[in-house]
């Protein structure tokens, strides 16, 4: 699902953004809801970037990255931690794009999301660049999401990967 959101473009750098666990869900300007196999998961896109809310029968858990005034914690490279009976993975990179490679990315990861029946990307106004998207999917009973912050005017795409999914016991050798 493709949307313009309606608002400033308040995180204004790949610098600005933060990543949290376990936030109340913040006011979204877009929200799409899934079943994934058992997990009901809340894409939401923020004024400030994205928030991701699961629920399951082993719990639940919610991810912020965000510009969020007062944050501390930056965005990390890689984060592993257990949330109840859960591992949570959770990986950034950031990408450093010519205005050529950025107006062709944001082409491709925009038509990808847009068209993706657990997909949802939002526009933000003045430029057809600035966006956030994000793809979610349940694999191997495992809920995993990808998200998109892109900043036009840096170049930048920062890029998130995450995985959610109940822990699996320790291999036993022989």
């Amino acid at each position: 699902m493709l949307t313009t959101l309606n608002t400033a473009y308040t995180d204004t750098s790949a610098d600005d953004l933060a990543w949290t666990l376990g936030r109340e869900p913040l006011p979204a300007l877009a929200t799409l809801d899934l079943e994934l196999s058992g997990a009901t998961l809340q894409l939401r896109l923020l004024g400030a970037s994205h928030q991701v809310l699961l629920e399951e029968e082993n719990g639940s858990c919610s991810e912020t990255v965000a510009c969020i005034p007062g944050s501390s914690t930056p965005l990390p490279l890689g984060v592993a931690e257990r949330v109840g009976d859960w591992e949570y993975e959770f990986a950034a990179r950031v990408e450093d794009l010519t205005p050529g490679q950025f107006a062709g990315r944001a082409q491709e990861l925009l038509a990808l999301v847009s068209d993706h029946p657990n997909g949802l990307a939002g526009v933000f106004p003045g430029s057809p660049h600035a966006f956030t998207a994000m793809l979610a999917q349940r694999h191997e009973g495992q809920v995993h999401w990808r998200t998109w912050h892109a900043y036009p005017q840096d170049g930048q795409l920062v890029a998130t990967r995450t995985r959610v999914g109940v822990r699996r016991p320790a291999a036993v050798l022989l």
